[in-house]
């Protein structure tokens, strides 16, 4: 496939694309970036595209799959942020700093007040970055019964913020 066959073929879905992307990503440069990745696949295995008789719902599944692993990626998830929080740029103030610190030892501080498993279960995905599968074999849980737990967890320490926040 020559590059004129390969635009004409799966340029016309770059508008349903990008805006798939950023549904799933909420973040135009996410999105692009995630588009880009997807034409390079694509580009890179046109030889063995040929064969492809559906070429839209390709590149609808290359690319959601894309943005699954973009969002499963340690670095992109949202339990992390005590993880954040410590990753103090050099143009903080030394009140951000204490700020941050606070914020810190409240999620703690909630963190403990959990119900054992989802304490445990909680602690091992966010400031341990273990994958489920590890959660699964440590603690014994069923992979559904940790999704479970870390939701619940998750749902939890939501509700107990807003308390938190709204007591001060």
């Amino acid at each position: 496939m020559n590059a004129e066959e390969f635009k004409s073929i799966y340029y016309p879905f770059h508008p349903k694309l990008y805006r798939m992307a950023y549904a799933l990503l909420n973040n135009a440069a996410d999105a692009e970036d995630m588009l880009q990745d997807t034409y390079y696949k694509l580009w890179s295995r046109r030889t063995e595209l040929t064969g492809i008789l559906q070429p839209e719902a390709f590149c609808v599944r290359l690319l959601k799959n894309l943005c699954m692993d973009f969002l499963r990626a340690p670095r992109n998830r949202s339990d992390n942020e005590p993880a954040k929080i410590m990753q103090m740029t050099t143009e903080t103030t030394p009140e951000d700093e204490l700020e941050s610190k606070e914020k810190i030892q409240q999620i703690e501080m909630l963190i403990e007040r959990l119900p054992e498993k989802q304490r445990i279960v909680i602690q091992m995905r966010g400031s341990g970055d273990c994958s489920l599968e590890e959660i699964e074999a440590a603690t014994g849980e069923s992979a559904a019964n940790v999704r479970v737990l870390l939701s619940r967890a998750r749902k939890t320490l939501k509700n107990m913020s807003t308390k938190h926040q709204t007591i001060r």
